[in-house]
């Protein structure tokens, strides 16, 4: 018998144009012999189900079901495809497991952590081989802080807002006195800013996903973007960056990316898809951690499609396996 399947989209941040894109692969790939689907759009207002006729029909959030021509419509679980805000930090999780619903994603208290890049390097920290560059994390927009980066980070610097993905707000500092402007930048979609010390190497963006109870690493893509650094503008225009799957790694190299992509995902309590970013420096091959996103991309542009390419598995196939493990 078919499951019911909610794939949840939209948001409430800037990313909502990026979850529809997402969605959209998600729906044209979901295997309908399995599952029965329908796309629900959240907005700041509204959670909504739009059929072909255009009518909107509003989500009962009581149980998160649908009233459809006289038929109620309940869901055995969701496929959140929503990035940033609501469904990325935590709080639709929440709402889902106060329902009793299965969902695809991590549970609330990781997506709540990993969403704040300074927390989850703190418990990352201290698994074997993983490394992070030196920062400062800063809770307010005060002109003192200019001088403890100054005095306690080394040139060049990243300046990103702790919260939320897609590399927006974020911005590589090289001269101190382009500080400011950076901060200024990041505090705009931010109460929080990570300030960090430029790691000197090849980056690296790597999927990995738990199916039948065992944890999956897909093949890492190596990105080389055309911008100095890997910005919103570079993960979202075609063209924008070099991306390279499977990333060229020595097989010790990728044995060890493993290790420490396995070991995060563990460690963090993952679930579902996630991807992880990391950098080798040059010259050690040290793995330094970037971040963590526990709803990737899926459009057309993203990694995670790519490196499903790269292992020789169908999207269909993948994306059944992440339904299913929803479930156990």
């Amino acid at each position: 018998m078919k499951k019911t399947i909610a794939l949840l989209t939209g948001g409430t941040t800037g990313e909502w144009v990026v979850s529809v894109k997402s969605a959209a692969t998600i729906a044209q790939h979901i295997d309908t012999d399995k599952y029965d689907v329908y796309k629900i759009m959240l907005t700041d207002q509204h959670w909504f189900y739009e059929p072909a006729d255009s009518v909107k029909i509003e989500v009962d959030r009581n149980d998160f079901s649908l009233n459809l021509n006289g038929r109620k419509i309940k869901f055995d679980g969701v496929f959140i495809a929503i990035h940033g805000s609501p469904g990325e930090d935590g709080k639709l999780q929440g709402y889902f497991d106060m329902i009793g619903m299965p969902y695809t994603t991590c549970n609330a208290l990781t997506s709540a952590i990993t969403m704040n890049k300074g927390y989850t390097k703190a418990i990352v920290d201290g698994i074997k081989d993983l490394k992070i560059a030196k920062s400062i994390q800063l809770f307010n927009n005060d002109e003192s802080n200019l001088n403890e980066i100054i005095n306690t980070l080394k040139l060049p610097y990243f300046v990103k807002p702790n919260n939320g993905g897609s590399s927006i707000g974020m911005s590589k500092v090289k001269e101190h006195n382009d500080l400011k402007e950076a901060l200024d930048k990041a505090f705009k979609e931010d109460n929080q800013v990570l300030v960090e010390e430029f790691v000197e190497g090849r980056e690296f963006s790597v999927g990995v996903f738990k199916t039948k109870g065992n944890i999956v690493v897909l093949p890492a893509t190596e990105v080389i973007p055309a911008n100095e650094f890997f910005d919103f503008e570079a993960k979202y225009t075609p063209g924008a960056t070099e991306e390279i799957t499977p990333g060229r790694m020595t097989e010790e190299e990728k044995n060890k990316v493993e290790r420490v992509v396995t070991a995060i995902y563990q460690k963090l309590s993952c679930k579902g898809i996630v991807r992880i970013d990391y950098f080798l420096e040059h010259g050690t091959s040290d793995f330094y951690f970037i971040e963590i996103n526990t709803i990737p991309g899926q459009t057309a542009t993203s990694f995670i499609p790519q490196q499903v390419a790269a292992m020789n598995m169908g999207l269909k196939e993948f994306y059944t396996q992440v339904i299913e493990e929803a479930f156990t």
